[in-house]
């Protein structure tokens, strides 16, 4: 865990729209902690400094409720979405040491064979990792890869700690030759041109 994780949560005890609308004009988000069979806290969080955190995919928050130190996985992020301005967050409480399932980014590295392209089939692959280790990406490389290449699950370079859950069979990264729309030939242009003339000239 790292310094820009660690988020004072405050406890709330009220509920409702308007009381979320003034909680986001102060600055702070509304969040709800749940998991490991214990009862749903609702706390509200710093605005920016989540804002921040919550960049990066499958962020760990390491909270101080009260004085009491909580890890808790970001779950899901509720957004405006004329203004994608974060309404409500919901958070899940894990443990140190104890292995969750995440879906991690894929990103693309390298450049294919020329005149190929490399299509990212799967943005996200499902692992089992350590709640503590979650990988911000995984990486899969397609430098000279020639059409037809195709890269699956199985084949991704999973960190230290990580077990793939997903299909090995997956189809993650396809290597293919763009096909060029066909030009229209010059005849054809022209009869396309003549013809709204002659629709002219029956009217």
């Amino acid at each position: 865990m790292s310094e820009d994780t660690k988020v004072h949560a405050e406890v709330r005890e009220q509920f409702g729209k308007g009381f979320a609308r003034r909680l986001r004009a102060a600055g702070k988000i509304p969040a709800v902690i749940y998991g490991h069979g214990t009862e749903p806290v609702h706390v509200a969080l710093p605005g920016h400094q989540v804002s921040l955190i919550i960049r990066r995919a499958n962020a760990l928050l390491e909270l101080d409720i009260e004085g009491k130190d909580q890890l808790a996985l970001v779950k899901d992020v509720q957004k405006d979405p004329v203004h994608q301005v974060i309404e409500h967050i919901d958070l899940l409480v894990v443990k140190k040491g104890e292995k969750i399932q995440v879906d991690v980014p894929v990103i693309v590295t390298g450049e294919p064979f020329a005149g190929t392209v490399a299509n990212l089939d799967a943005t996200s692959i499902a692992v089992e990792v350590e709640a503590t280790h979650i990988p911000e990406h995984v990486e899969v490389s397609v430098e000279g890869l020639e059409e037809g290449a195709q890269i699956t699950a199985a084949d991704v370079k999973l960190p230290k700690g990580a077990t793939l859950l997903a299909d090995p069979e997956t189809l993650v990264v396809a290597v293919y030759v763009p096909t060029e729309e066909p030009e229209a030939e010059e005849g054809d242009e022209a009869a396309e041109a003549e013809a709204p003339a002659e629709e002219a000239a029956a009217e």
